[in-house]
């Protein structure tokens, strides 16, 4: 039977914090995936608890439901991994869960399986997402319940709050030539090649999906400066001239410099994440 979820761990010597991620999925309530852990050679012994479980699950696994598969590859960073990781993927639905990430709760699985059943969208691919929990500055972040193509300029959902049709993936993997922003620009791929031709659906369920550690690599200061090189060059690819000056003046009028401050302060963010949680709960109800 074909897994409906593939859950894929890329790691590197990731510790306890693997075992961390590994013990909230096994804590689901729904059992219907197989989880992916594309190693990158590691040499500090953080895959034998996935190797325990794996026999474990293997025991249980007469009734076709959760599976663990391993493997350690050299990769070229972290979106080759990925890559890896989604061309061995089995499941109808790709999930992206960091090592140290962990799920919300233990119904994260089966709340996105039914609002994914539910949608009604027949054989059509999609993204179905939802909101994250920053663990970091320990406050609830808001996805975009509409995207448009502004909200595509401004700020798409983090791949831990994002379930890809694997179709997705496969059709356009993650571009490597980018280091920060390559889950950025295969968003904008799937929102403008595929969504504005209707040939793909983007739903947004509100649940909290992911507890996302924070602190990564994208948020280093180092690789925040490639990141906004990196944006303007895709951006570049996606949007017309027009729009771009015409969403870059909205960003300097709408203090957009100032809100990322007030948004990654801790002492200011509570409030911020709430605004925007009212402001984007009022576009759902319009």
């Amino acid at each position: 039977m074909q897994p409906f979820f593939s859950i894929i761990i890329v790691c590197l010597n990731s510790g306890d914090r693997l075992r961390s991620t590994l013990e909230s999925i096994e804590r689901q309530t729904f059992h219907n995936f197989e989880v992916i852990i594309k190693d990158g050679v590691s040499g500090d012994g953080s895959l034998k608890y996935a190797h325990n479980l794996l026999k474990e699950w293997e025991k249980e696994n007469s009734d076709g439901g959760r599976k663990i598969r391993i493997f350690s590859k050299k990769d070229a960073g972290i979106y080759d991994a990925m890559n890896q990781a989604a061309g061995k993927a089995l499941g109808r639905y790709v999930y992206y869960l960091n090592s140290g990430d962990r799920f919300y709760s233990e119904k994260v699985l089966q709340e996105m399986a039914d609002f994914i059943s539910a949608s009604g969208c027949g054989n059509l691919p999609g993204i179905y997402y939802g909101n994250v929990y920053e663990r970091l500055r320990g406050q609830k972040v808001a996805s975009n319940p509409c995207m448009d193509a502004f909200g595509c300029y401004r700020n798409v959902p983090c791949h831990q709050a994002c379930f890809y049709s694997a179709v997705l993936l496969r059709e356009h993997p993650f571009l490597t030539e980018y280091k920060v922003r390559a889950d950025y620009e295969q968003f904008l791929w799937c929102f403008f090649e595929k969504g504005v031709r209707g040939e793909m659906r983007l739903a947004y369920q509100d649940i909290l999906v992911a507890d996302y550690e924070g602190g990564g690599f994208s948020e280093t200061r180092e690789n925040r400066k490639v990141s906004a090189r990196e944006h303007r060059e895709i951006t570049e690819k996606y949007f017309s001239r027009r729009q771009l000056s015409r969403f870059r003046l909205i960003m300097l009028l709408t203090l957009s410099a100032l809100r990322t401050k007030l948004a990654e302060n801790e002492k200011t963010a509570g409030a911020y994440n709430r605004l925007k949680g009212i402001f984007y709960a009022q576009k759902v109800r319009r």
